[in-house]
């Protein structure tokens, strides 16, 4: 699985101090948020005039290195780091999406994917609007432009979002005014804070915390923030108690550090963990995670079990993720570029080793054998969702249901091509013990293969939400 998009929007108040607050508290915001997306980044700054945008591919050092970041001036701004869910990776798809019309600038940053994007792309084509990406994001765009025209700010984004069927979070700027947006369902997470003389609205609370910040909450689901005249304004869109937040957001996605609708992500995994020991127990040496998603839950596992917590694999911290690396046949490169043993933790030991997930199983038959190779007696996995057997299509890059081992194959046939002596995975009860939150307010789609909206040729469960309810 790849990661999302990250996004995040600033406004400071004290500018005459500092000429570009808004970039440099985004710049760093952005950096807490680098594990959403490493393909691209941009930041959007309204200097009272007009929008001034540094956007590129690459790491969030590299690109604001190579560009000066001082030349971005003023009070009020957004930013976005991004893994390509829809539009291909390329520097057009880039973050904020900036669009000049008649009645002033917008610009855009979206983490999520929308289900009905080629129908309204392929509408707004037939109105003679033009495209230059091939990301939803700009799909939302023209759609706010189009209502702009029409109506204020609060009524164009209630418009727009009575239109869009999927998950986004949105950080906008309508010429200098600052609105972030949560999709009425939630499914990607989204804070407000408060930073020294300012506000800031992003994807995890981490970004906060970086800028010595207050989280003050959550965004609810369905509801509009407009930061003005250095108050807040909220504007709730939709008339249900109702979410459907995505349950790898504490699996796999966010910091283990973030605080998202309520839980903190480190103590949900690390009752994963727990909860792993008490469904598949197992006589064993060691507990080991495999780095780093795992480690949080692998630790919860032995202070269930008693089972001594000894690290078999060793990180190479300065390597990002294996999807970075293009092509499959790199794949067992870069595992072994990301990960080494440590042979005197795992020779002659039996070995119980705590992943956060297996999607195709390819990678992790390489590490099981790693640790076999390593001299490991036994390797029994545990992981900390249940079966994979359904595809995401709202905002996870995930494999089809062609390629998902668990979608075509029982738990021993997984165990067997992953090589492992025995495989467990947490239950979906178990996982929704562990989140802490309701299970009919969880996205479960991709574990079911039922899903909280409909999606063409899929299951939908029906959500008692209706788009014509805002």
């Amino acid at each position: 699985m790849h990661e999302e998009c990250g996004v995040v929007g600033v406004v400071m108040h004290n500018s005459e101090s500092q000429p570009n607050p808004a970039a440099l508290q985004i710049y760093y915001a952005l950096y807490a948020l680098q594990h959403r997306g490493q393909e691209s980044t941009g930041i959007t700054v309204h200097d009272g005039n007009m929008l001034h945008s540094i956007k590129g591919m690459g790491l969030v050092p590299e690109v604001y290195v190579k560009q000066d970041i001082n030349k971005l001036k003023g009070n009020v701004g957004i930013g976005h780091v991004r893994y390509s869910t829809t539009g291909s990776s390329r520097i057009e798809n880039c973050q904020p999406l900036v669009l000049n019309f008649k009645g002033g600038t917008i610009a855009i940053a979206h983490n999520g994917d929308l289900v009905n994007s080629k129908d309204l792309r392929d509408e707004l084509e037939s109105e003679g609007h033009i495209f230059v990406t091939n990301s939803d994001t700009e799909v939302i765009t023209h759609l706010l432009v189009k209502e702009l025209l029409k109506h204020g700010p609060i009524d164009s984004i209630r418009a727009v979002m009575r239109r869009l069927v999927g998950s986004y979070s949105l950080t906008v700027l309508i010429d200098n005014l600052l609105i972030g947006v949560r999709d009425p369902l939630g499914f990607k997470p989204l804070c407000l804070g408060k930073i020294d003389d300012g506000y800031v609205v992003a994807s995890e609370s981490v970004a906060v915390d970086t800028l010595n910040g207050k989280l003050i909450r959550d965004v609810a689901p369905g509801e509009i923030l407009v930061f003005k005249d250095g108050e807040i304004e909220s504007y709730q869109t939709s008339k249900e108690n109702n979410s459907a937040h995505c349950v790898f957001e504490y699996v796999y996605f966010a910091r283990p550090d973030s605080i998202i609708d309520g839980q903190l992500v480190y103590r949900v995994r690390e009752r994963i963990g727990e909860e792993l020991a008490r469904e598949h127990p197992i006589d064993s040496d060691i507990v080991s995670p495999v780095p780093d998603s795992g480690i949080t839950s692998a630790i919860g596992y032995s202070n269930e079990s008693g089972i001594k917590y000894h690290e078999g694999l060793m990180k190479n911290r300065y390597i990002g993720r294996t999807f970075i690396i293009p092509g499959q046949s790199m794949r067992e490169t870069a595992v072994r570029l990301k990960m080494n043993t440590i042979v005197e933790n795992i020779k002659d030991k039996r070995v119980i080793l705590i992943d956060d997930s297996i999607v195709r199983g390819t990678t992790s038959r390489r590490i099981i054998d790693m640790v076999r190779s390593a001299g490991a007696l036994e390797v029994h996995a545990r992981i900390g969702s249940p079966p994979i057997i359904a595809p995401c299509y709202l905002g996870i890059d995930m494999p089809t249901r062609d390629e998902l081992i668990a979608a075509h194959k029982t738990i021993s046939g997984v165990e067997a091509v992953i090589n492992a002596d025995s495989l467990g995975y947490l239950s979906i009860d178990g996982l929704v013990k562990s989140i802490g939150i309701n299970r009919d307010n969880l996205c479960l789609g991709c574990l079911t293969g039922v899903y909280p909206v409909e999606i063409p040729g899929e299951k939908c469960k029906q959500k008692q939400l209706k788009l014509n309810e805002f």
